[in-house]
């Protein structure tokens, strides 16, 4: 036995792995066999036998500078010398506070309150806002609406506003539903209309729905530009700039779920700033690329007005939710690091000139005769793979790592977003690779099931 295989033997004795049917790993089916992962570096995770293979996600959408960057990690061993941890209620530490006025300066934001991960920050929004409209004496807003085929996380309250039915289906007895608002998707357009005129569509409906329901709805929550768990469904930037029209007129907030999207995967800062829309939300959801991929932690940026409504003598008015590591040391400090990256480094600017180049790279690939709806989102990259495969996404990824990539399929959608250190040559190899890994995927067809071209979850 190889240590690979060791490593994946006590995995699969010991470890319940996320998003995933145990069954797939085990030794005796095969399909997808867990790769031990012994070190990282750059856009390169190794295993224990020298096999490598270029992180085409990110490690979910986490990674910005790549793995291992000193500067991070220099950040957090000078971290761990002073103050390891302490707890945020009653207390206070210099790297919450300057993470704090840092996210303030670059969103307009005034407060920062901090949780553990994407779906600890939806909880917290959707929370904030029905106890501001309670503090306010309007107790009976407090429904919230999502976006069709929206993702906000796995947690209760967040799954409320999840529109895929994969995730909630099992919990459904323990989630009160939101209202669902028809998605901008720009795949929706119908012959002559523009992406603009879905995303246009697709605000009336929710307008009309808010004239009815505006009393009793607490927040609208979206995934600005890009809804990535649906098969990283893009929109128009008008849409925001109605989302923020729409709530305003009709007294509702805006909550952002920026979790997948934020420190400049789409092509600005955050993906609300961008050009075409340019607004500022009521709730901001951060986290993922937040610490760089290192450390698990999340921020929710509100404005004054909401702050200023919790505060009071009562005790009662308070916002009452944390966890014991809530605004860790550790996290606050590679965050501040990965800020400093993206700043030191002109990160947004560079993206927008690496992400042509990657373009280009990939051309082969997007005009491939079984790709549907190409497109591109600032470092994101999407294609739907007509197949007849039912488990499209498992075979690509399957063939993908025997070309040396980690890429993993959301349903029949083929996707890459690399970190953004990703060199020529790195992007030569994702490119090559991935075709090469598409090619034998459909190499593969005939063994049964209907054709699809729109991506589901498999392989979130």
């Amino acid at each position: 036995m190889g240590l690979n295989d060791d490593w994946r033997a006590r995995s699969l004795k010991a470890v319940w792995h996320p998003c995933t049917q145990m069954k797939l790993h085990a030794p005796q089916g095969g399909a997808q066999p867990l790769i031990p992962v012994a070190r990282a570096s750059g856009v390169w995770l190794h295993d224990h036998e020298g096999r490598r293979y270029l992180d085409g996600i990110s490690s979910w959408w986490v990674n910005l500078f790549g793995h291992n960057h000193p500067a991070i990690r220099e950040a957090l061993v000078d971290q761990l010398h002073t103050l390891d941890h302490v707890m945020l209620a009653g207390f206070t530490h210099a790297p919450v506070v300057e993470l704090s006025e840092r996210l303030s300066a670059l969103t307009g934001l005034g407060h920062a309150f901090y949780g553990s991960d994407g779906a600890s920050a939806t909880e917290i929004a959707l929370k904030m806002s029905a106890h501001h409209w309670r503090n306010a004496g309007r107790l009976g807003k407090c429904r919230f609406v999502g976006i069709a085929g929206g993702y906000h996380g796995e947690t209760v309250g967040a799954l409320a506003v999840t529109d895929i039915a994969l995730f909630r289906e099992a919990y459904a007895p323990l989630v009160r539903l939101a209202a669902t608002a028809p998605s901008p998707d720009a795949r929706q357009a119908e012959p002559g209309e523009s992406a603009a005129d879905v995303a246009e569509r697709a605000a009336a409906a929710l307008d009309a729905y808010l004239a009815e329901h505006a009393n009793e709805t607490a927040a609208v929550i979206a995934e600005p530009l890009v809804q990535c768990a649906s098969g990283m469904a893009m929109h128009d930037p008008i849409y925001l700039r109605r989302l923020r029209e729409l709530c305003d007129r009709h007294q509702v907030h805006l909550v952002l779920d920026e979790i997948a999207v934020g420190f400049g995967r789409t092509g600005t800062l955050f993906a609300h700033q961008c050009p075409g829309a340019d607004i500022r939300p009521d709730f901001l959801c951060l986290s993922k690329g937040l610490t760089g991929g290192t450390l698990p932690l999340s921020a929710v940026l509100t404005t004054d007005a909401v702050y200023e409504a919790f505060y009071d003598d009562d005790v009662a008015r308070g916002f009452l939710h944390s966890h014991s590591y809530t605004g860790n040391p550790l996290a606050c400090r590679a965050a501040l690091a990965t800020l400093d990256l993206i700043e030191q480094t002109d990160a947004v600017s560079r993206n927008i000139a690496t992400a042509q180049r990657l373009a280009a790279q990939l051309a082969p690939l997007t005009q491939h005769d079984r790709v549907r709806h190409a497109r591109r989102q600032g470092m994101i990259f999407a294609w739907d793979i007509a197949s007849s495969l039912p488990d499209f996404s498992r075979r690509f990824a399957r063939h993908a790592l025997a070309e040396g990539l980690l890429l993993r399929p959301i349903g029949h959608t083929l996707y890459t977003m690399p970190p953004y250190v990703i060199d020529e040559e790195e992007g030569d190899h994702l490119a090559r690779g991935a075709l090469r890994a598409l090619q034998a995927t459909l190499a593969e067809e005939g063994t049964g099931g209907a054709a699809h071209t729109r991506g589901g979850v498999d392989g979130v």
